[in-house]
Formats: structure tokens, C-alpha cells, sequence
């Protein structure tokens, strides 16, 4: 088949004049296969509808060899000859015939060409899902780093808190040995020392002073219904008896509660917690009880 056999196949197939040219220029007249496929491959070029200029080579002696696929139909020597007689034994029925071939040859060709781009699409949604999964990968990561270092600070927050508390615990139980230990000696020395004296009946003294106490035995009442006693000094804050109860009751970790004097029952305000047992009148002895706050 020669080259304008194959551009008038084209054109027959509804392919522009300047598209038929070129694809059949650019393939080298192999045949309507070849120039079909190069249309479908180079459809979105911005040159495509331009008007297609063959080149023109320059042959030895100042002779111009014949150009291949001429633009405008029209061959030199045999090549354009032989395009004659096969344009002239082709009847009409022949030619339709070729053209339906053609047509049936190009919707095959497009269906594989959206096959081949149906194909690539997929392939390019599964790279688009691996990089998303990789991506979801690398939250989660940092989402697990995030959760591991919260949980470490955590952690240590609650080891610190608990060592405060046993300092707090070791110090009440120091104070509380110091004040047994003075307590006991002052016991001690007071009863060795005290000698009775004969009391003359008809002896009058002034009245006897009142008492001073620097110590103060406090019973409390847990939330169970339990008790827990220490003693205290006299000066020290209401806030030491609830530091007190807080380390050594069983109350749940957490559980707000305030202090109340049952007879006469009076409620203890944190303005209270500042004030000196002496002076709330809890010297030398008293009992206090435990209430959810």
C-alpha cells in the first residue's frame, strides 16, 4: 500500500489532513497500523494540527531524492505510479470495506489504549494507598512515642509524690518519737522529784494557778468508724493533726475531707488549719472526726 493509500485511508477515517500527513511522514510509510498508533500516541502535541513540511535533503550532483510521504499527495517515480493503480483498481465497495477494517483496527487499538491507562491508573492508586499506609504507619509511631513518653512522665510524677509522702510520714513519725521521748523523761523526772509535803490544816496558801500545757493528746475518728491517736504541741497548726490523718488513716487517695469537734461540734475551716491547737482550745486533749468534704 502506498503512501497515499495510507493518507487517504486516514482521511477517510475522519483524521485531519495535517494529522494524516504527519503520522504517515513520521512513521515512515510502514503501514495504517503504525500511523494510527503514532496519532494516538501524539494527539495532545501542541503541533499536531500545524501544516505538516516535509523535509527537504539534498542529494549527491544537485539531485533531490524523492521525499517520503509527500504532504500534499503527490509522489515522484515509481512510488506514485504504483499509488495510481492501486487508487485505480480499488473499487468503491473495495475502498468501504478497507475503511471499516480500519475503523474496527482503530476502536481496537482504543480499547487497548484505555486498557493500558486503566491499568496504569490502578497502579498508580496502589501507590497512592502504600503511601498512604506508610504514612499512617508513621503516625502511629509517633503517636505510640508520644503516649510512651506521657506515660513515663506520669510515672515518675507519682514516684516523686509518693517519695513526698514518705518524707512527710518519716518526719510526723520523728517528730511524734521526739515528743514521746520528752514526754516520757519529763514523766520521769517530774515523779522522782515531786516530794509530798505535809499540809498544815490550818495553813491558808493563795489559790492554785492554773495549769499550763505545751502538749495535747488528740484522738481522731477515721471515715470507717476506726481511731488513730498523737500527741502534738501545743503550738502547732490544726493543718499537723490532717497531715497526720491524711499519712497514717486510711482515707482513699485523693478523698477531700475537713475536721469537726463533735461536743461542741464546730466544722474547721481552712482559715482554721493556720491556728495553734491552744488556741481552737484542743489543749490538752481532745476528739476529732473525720467528714467527706
Amino acid at each position: 500500500m502506498s503512501d497515499l493509500t495510507t493518507l487517504e485511508s486516514l482521511l477517510e477515517m475522519g483524521f485531519d489532513r495535517n494529522r494524516a500527513e504527519r503520522a504517515v511522514a513520521s512513521t515512515g510509510n510502514q503501514g495504517i497500523e503504525q500511523a494510527m498508533d503514532w496519532l494516538m500516541e501524539h494527539e495532545n502535541d501542541p503541533d499536531i494540527d500545524e501544516p505538516y513540511k516535509p523535509p527537504v535533503l539534498e542529494a549527491p550532483d544537485d539531485e533531490q531524492e524523492p521525499s517520503l510521504g509527500d504532504a500534499s499527495g503527490v509522489a515522484s517515480g515509481e512510488g506514485s505510479q504504483i499509488g495510481d493503480a492501486d487508487k485505480k483498481f480499488m473499487t468503491e465497495e473495495e475502498k468501504l470495506q478497507q475503511v471499516k477494517r480500519l475503523e474496527e483496527l482503530m476502536r481496537v487499538k482504543q480499547a487497548e489504549r484505555r486498557e493500558r491507562e486503566r491499568a496504569e491508573e490502578l497502579e498508580k492508586e496502589k501507590q497512592r494507598r502504600k503511601q498512604g499506609q506508610e504514612l499512617q504507619q508513621i503516625r502511629s509511631k509517633i503517636q505510640d512515642d508520644d503516649m510512651k513518653k506521657l506515660a513515663e512522665l506520669r510515672q515518675r510524677e507519682k514516684m516523686e509524690d509518693k517519695m513526698a509522702r514518705q518524707r512527710v510520714k518519716e518526719k510526723i513519725a520523728r517528730d511524734r518519737e521526739e515528743r514521746a521521748r520528752k514526754f516520757g523523761g519529763e514523766g520521769t523526772s517530774s515523779t522522782s522529784s515531786v516530794q509530798p509535803s505535809p499540809v498544815s490544816p490550818t495553813s491558808q496558801g493563795p489559790p492554785p494557778t492554773k495549769k499550763e500545757y505545751d502538749e495535747s493528746r488528740i484522738q481522731v475518728r477515721l471515715l470507717d468508724g476506726s481511731t488513730i491517736t498523737a500527741v502534738f504541741k501545743a503550738q502547732e497548726p490544726l493543718a499537723a493533726v490532717r497531715v497526720y490523718v491524711q499519712v497514717n488513716g486510711n482515707t482513699p487517695e485523693g478523698q477531700d475531707f475537713t475536721l469537726l469537734s463533735p461536743y461542741p461540734r464546730h466544722v474547721y475551716t481552712d482559715l482554721d488549719m493556720e491556728k495553734p491547737l491552744k488556741e481552737l482550745g484542743l489543749v490538752p486533749s481532745a476528739v476529732l472526726v473525720v467528714t467527706k468534704k
